[in-house]
């Protein structure tokens, strides 16, 4: 059984393919070609260098956000072209839980991805191990950085966090000033968006039975787009006027 998972959610586009007894390649790239253009390239070559064919692969996942909405779109589109065309079963992977599964932590301490929202804001989740995979206490959020300390500070006293995502590149400091000895975060190296933990979780969804069709696949959106809040607040002042 071999998992093919796409990530698209930030500016670094990965893929990634899976089977049963682990990784068996990852590819990664950030540079300044948009997704549509890296996305197709890096599959051929990934696929070749695993002398694989599409028709090789049994499920097939994207990380479907939140995260960049163009990119999500991209990744989305591709895998759901590529199951209507070769009739496979897809899975959608949060790119939230994915950072989450990633991360290896003692009994006791959460783990915290945040991915980078603008203006201080962050996309992000708690999670704590159990029964080996990771399981989401909070519900995916949309805040500000220092809404996220406070949520923290009052919900899960005196628990050890981990830190996962872009998002600690720029709050990293507040994060220690805030919650001090209690938080840490993961290397530097693994705080972009990687393929590999979505392509393993695909595996593990497909295996339980909650894979889909292909039209069932969508990005996540955890809030408007910029265009969809602009278009919203003009038809407010309409109304007003």
């Amino acid at each position: 059984m071999r998992a093919l998972a796409v990530d698209t959610s930030t500016a670094t586009a990965g893929i990634a393919v899976a089977d049963e007894n682990g990784l068996l390649a990852e590819f990664m790239i950030k540079d300044m070609k948009t997704h549509s253009q890296k996305l197709v390239p890096m599959l051929k070559e990934l696929l070749d260098s695993l002398r694989l064919e599409l028709s090789d692969i049994d499920v097939l996942a994207a990380v479907t956000g939140p995260g960049s909405f163009t990119g999500l779109r991209i990744g989305v589109t591709t895998i759901k072209t590529m199951a209507y065309a070769l009739d496979k079963p897809v899975v959608g992977i949060s790119s939230l839980d994915a950072l989450a599964n990633a991360a290896v932590v003692p009994e006791g301490t959460l783990v915290c991805p945040i991915m980078d929202a603008r203006n201080n804001q962050v996309y992000t989740a708690l999670y704590k191990p159990q029964n080996e995979v990771m399981t989401n206490l909070s519900g995916y959020m949309g805040l500000h950085i220092s809404e996220l300390v406070k949520q923290i500070e009052e919900k899960y006293e005196g628990a050890d966090v981990l830190f996962a995502g872009d998002g600690v590149l720029l709050h990293r400091d507040f994060l220690k000033i805030e919650l001090r000895e209690r938080c840490s975060f993961m290397p530097l190296f693994t705080l972009q968006q990687m393929a590999a933990p979505a392509a393993q979780m695909a595996l593990t969804l497909h295996a339980a039975g909650e894979s889909m069709d292909c039209d069932e696949l969508v990005p996540f959106y955890l809030r408007p787009s910029q265009a969809e809040r602009e278009y919203a607040r003009k038809q407010a002042q309409k109304n007003r006027e």
